[in-house]
């Protein structure tokens, strides 16, 4: 028994002495991983909900939320749409050096009252996943004037079904509305149809990215942790997602700094 607990506390030291060597020179540890994808650009997709006053873990203080753009606008990330993405990754056209794309699921009315003049601050765009039958409906959500304003400033207004029900709950025919509401919806209100989805609560299984796909969304978003690359499935696409926490700031650049150290070690999707 005691030997376990000796090598446990041998396997930590070791693991605490190497952090340093694994953040420093990255490259060194997995020359196979870099020389193969030493070319891919690492997209970083942020995954927010609100931006309020609320105490709870969705919930980001404006001042947090203001305090994090400053940061990646001093750091030289340049926001790219969905559309930019999909280029890059099936055509390889070209992206900035630090691309991000910046989403919030729902649609809530405080993305467009808090959020919105925050983004335009710091000359920076998002892409919106909103729940078509709750915009104009509840007062938690924003309305169609105000998604569309969104839409006409270059945010990329994408969907996240009609009622925002768990998809693996649901009969293949159940989906397939959610997926085809949601869009007539979003085509009906901003004249054009949306390219882009976001599973509701996350749950997905190949099947359901399947019928993603045949519903003629061109791309959809998980909460599976990760930056997108070339290794990336389109229809499960990862990202980083962003709370409030007891240091919102710190927790946010260390997920920024270290989601690329945790995907050359294979902890995340390599």
């Amino acid at each position: 028994m005691k030997s376990n607990y000796a090598y446990k506390y041998i396997l930590v030291a070791i693991l605490i002495v190497m952090l340093p060597m694994v953040l420093s020179a990255p490259k060194a540890m997995n020359a196979k991983y870099m020389q193969r994808h030493q070319n891919d650009t690492k997209i970083v997709v942020l995954n927010y909900h609100k931006i309020d006053e609320m105490n709870i873990s969705l919930s980001v203080y404006p001042k947090d939320f203001d305090e994090q753009m400053a940061y990646l606008k001093e750091e030289g990330y340049s926001t790219i749409s969905p559309e930019q993405m999909i280029d890059n990754l099936k055509n390889g056209a070209p992206l900035p050096e630090k691309p991000v794309i910046i989403t919030f699921d729902d649609g809530y009315l405080d993305n467009y009252t808090n959020a919105y003049p925050i983004l335009k601050k710091y000359g920076f765009t998002a892409t919106v996943f909103v729940i078509t039958d709750f915009i104009g409906t509840d007062p938690r959500f924003m309305n169609w004037d105000q998604v569309r304003e969104l839409s006409k400033a270059g945010f990329t207004i994408g969907s996240h079904t009609m009622q925002h029900k768990s998809l693996t709950d649901l009969k293949e025919k159940d989906i397939r509305a959610e997926l085809i509401g949601s869009n007539k919806a979003l085509e009906y209100q901003l004249g054009k149809k949306a390219e882009f989805f976001a599973y509701p609560t996350g749950t997905y299984n190949l099947r359901i990215a399947q019928i993603v796909k045949e519903c003629g969304y061109k791309a959809a978003f998980t909460i599976k942790y990760g930056n997108v690359d070339q290794a990336s499935n389109i229809y499960a696409l990862e990202r980083v997602p962003i709370f409030n926490t007891e240091q919102t700031f710190k927790s946010f650049c260390q997920r920024l700094q270290y989601t690329p150290v945790l995907e050359r070690l294979g902890w995340i999707k390599i």
